[in-house]
């Protein structure tokens, strides 16, 4: 979340400065630099998970190093996961945080012609992007341990796209559905990413539980007993 937060107090100072070395009366020379500053927060953003990814090997390496049997107690994956969830529900809450506030009043939403679902879709968008956050996390960090880079590239191309359709809203049908079919195509590439499954998927819905094939072997010799 620190790290997300770095990347964004970044990108805000990159739009700061633009905005005021331009003319600020040019309404849509604004605009285009609201969405150059979208997107230099997301390639900020996705910098600063690449980072994140580098400490977090130095850091399993380490762990690796003090362990007894050589191996790091925490996985790559789970890292991955940790990380992805935190980066969404930072983004979430600064995403979610000055629309609460205006909803406490005063005003009533769609008083002036607007739409009255300025709420509800702002939390669906919400959960969507906290959704993407944590399936980019998995899909990023295997791409780098793998050095897909294609993969990278994906998933920074559907950063950028998730951000830019943010940008037709009030047109809610236009942004919202595009990107749930955005999280739902990232959601099934990190599960597989994950080494998810449909078996798995099956063994997990029947509530079954796998017979323990090990065999146990048992010395023959006993520990006399003392009188």
């Amino acid at each position: 979340a620190f790290f997300w937060l770095v990347s964004l107090l970044l990108a805000s100072l990159v739009w700061f400065v633009s905005v005021h070395l331009s003319d600020q009366g040019n309404a849509r020379l604004q605009y285009g630099l609201l969405v150059f500053g979208a997107a230099v927060s997301v390639l900020l953003q996705e910098a600063f998970r690449f980072a994140y990814f580098k400490l977090l090997k130095k850091a399993d390496e380490g762990l690796a190093t003090l362990s007894e049997d050589g191996r790091s107690p925490i996985s790559l994956r789970q890292m991955a996961y940790v990380s992805g969830l935190s980066f969404g529900i930072i983004s979430g809450v600064f995403s979610v945080i000055n629309i609460l506030a205006d909803s406490i009043g005063p005003g009533v939403v769609g008083i002036h012609g607007d739409s009255p679902y300025y709420f509800i879709t702002s939390a669906f968008l919400t959960m969507a992007i906290v959704l993407l956050h944590t399936f980019w996390g998995v899909i990023f960090f295997d791409a780098c341990e793998r050095r897909r880079y294609w993969c990278l590239g994906l998933v920074v191309a559907s950063h950028l796209l998730t951000s830019g359709l943010t940008f037709l809203n009030p047109w809610y049908e236009a942004s919202l559905v595009p990107i749930y079919i955005i999280t739902v195509c990232m959601g099934v590439w990190a599960f597989v990413t994950a080494g998810g499954s449909c078996r798995n998927i099956l063994k997990c819905l029947s509530c079954k539980q796998e017979d323990d094939s090990r065999v146990m072997m048992y010395s023959a010799l006993q520990v006399p007993f003392e009188d």
